[in-house]
């Protein structure tokens, strides 16, 4: 199978080694299952690996807006990584799991000043910052509150590493980011590092998502330390932590290469060394900040068919109970996903379809052109590696609730997220 948590027994799916068909039949349907033992596995490789391989105190801070509730805080408080947050509602979501916000960094490119007064009331550790007007903004927060705010500079590194168009930010022409290669980047830190109620820690690029190989984000790391070469001989500034962002591949289909996290951050931590040997600095603390690839094959998502629609000459409509309300990734990029005919996995995946959802929206569509085992009204399918950027991006488009997520562990099913409901969908009516 794609991925070590799913098997196959008696026809059936399993996934966290618990039947998707006993899930739905439980839970009802659509129905996202999150394996926690695999999570938690894998919060652990990146640990360790980056201790291994970079520094001491190198570590992943979990992206949020991969999947975001509070059980995934709870998780990455009790594994004791940090965590990349981009908005108040995710400090928000953050504080209430009772994670410590000071291994909290706070990024995006256009804070409000409601957004930095709340990061601040609540000790967020770091602000990632990439302009002037907000860098300005926090010192004047900072200074009426008597704090003194940790900042990391982001900094865009000039790489394309060829990925989809919307998922690449590291290049100059981004809205992320100030550029080294214009030398705006070196005057703004030159800047910030004598801003009142401030303290520069280090700084911070993203090159992008869905990266397999390690040469793009050696190449970015080796720009960074290039640049902290330059800012310390010249500033007289020491960096203490640079982080690396986020971007390791994930498997969504046969074709995807496998991909060993703990070898690609041997390679980055061996050409890192390498290079600080050569500029004769120091290596800072290495922040990394896996989304996609803590939690995207630990998640599922499970439907109800409602209809086989086969139209002579053309093609074939599989109908289910979700779509782009709960997955809008194929929508909006043409994601590619693998399908499963959940109940019947023992029968030949011949009959050629499309998946469509249930939104009057004639794109919304969760996969075309699959083969399935051939479907019946209320046989279950399956949609894998649906962990990331599935959840946190649903919307009630149509006022369609959004779906129940219930996690495994040592093969116990349990509720992390509710199922919305229809009196959800207008408790902020007036």
């Amino acid at each position: 199978m794609l991925h070590d948590n799913l098997t196959v027994k008696n026809g059936v799916l399993h996934f966290a080694g618990v039947s998707t068909v006993d899930m739905a039949k439980k839970h009802g349907t659509p129905l996202m299952l999150i394996d926690e033992n695999g999570l938690r596995n894998r919060i652990r490789e990146y640990k360790n690996s980056a201790k291994k391989y970079l520094t001491e105190n190198s570590m992943p801070l979990y992206a949020s807006k991969a999947l975001c509730f509070t059980g995934v805080y709870k998780i990455c408080q009790e594994e004791g990584i940090g965590i990349d947050t981009v908005s108040g509602g995710e400090i928000y979501t953050a504080l209430n799991a009772g994670f410590d916000l000071s291994k909290a960094f706070f990024h995006g490119n256009a804070k409000t000043d409601a957004d930095i007064e709340f990061a601040i009331d609540n000790g967020v550790g770091y602000f990632v910052t990439d302009n002037m007007e907000e860098l300005e903004q926090i010192s004047v927060i900072a200074g009426q509150k008597s704090v003194t705010q940790n900042l990391i500079i982001r900094l865009s590194p000039g790489i394309d590493p060829h990925t989809h168009a919307k998922i690449s930010t590291g290049k100059v022409d981004s809205k992320f980011g100030v550029a080294i290669e214009t030398g705006q980047a070196f005057e703004f830190v030159k800047r910030a590092i004598l801003m009142p109620n401030v303290c520069v820690k280090g700084f911070h690029c993203h090159i992008g998502s869905q990266i397999f190989e390690s040469t793009p984000f050696i190449d970015a790391g080796v720009i960074m330390l290039n640049f902290i070469k330059k800012v310390q001989d010249e500033l007289g500034f020491k960096t203490t932590i640079l982080s690396l962002g986020g971007g390791y591949g994930v498997r969504y289909v046969e074709s995807d290469p496998v991909i060993n996290y703990s070898e690609r951050i041997c390679e980055l931590g061996t050409a890192l060394k390498e290079t600080c040997k050569k500029l004769d600095i120091t290596l800072p603390d290495i922040m990394l900040e896996p989304g996609r690839s803590l939690v995207a094959d630990m998640g599922l998502t499970l439907y109800t068919v409602q209809s086989v629609k086969e139209i002579t000459g053309y093609k074939n409509y599989v109908a289910v109970n979700g779509g782009m309300t709960d997955n809008p990734r194929y929508t909006l990029y043409g994601s590619p996903y693998t399908v499963v005919t959940a109940n019947k996995m023992d029968e030949p995946f011949d009959y050629p379809c499309t998946v469509a959802g249930r939104c009057c929206e004639s794109g919304d569509l969760l996969q075309e052109n699959v083969l399935l085992a051939k479907p019946n009204r209320n046989d279950l399918i399956a949609v894998l590696v649906t962990g990331a950027y599935n959840y946190s991006m649903a919307s009630n488009y149509n006022k369609v609730p959004r779906p129940k997520i219930v996690g495994i562990k040592n093969g116990e099913d349990f509720t992390f997220v509710r199922r919305e409901t229809y009196a959800d969908l207008i408790k902020l009516d007036e």
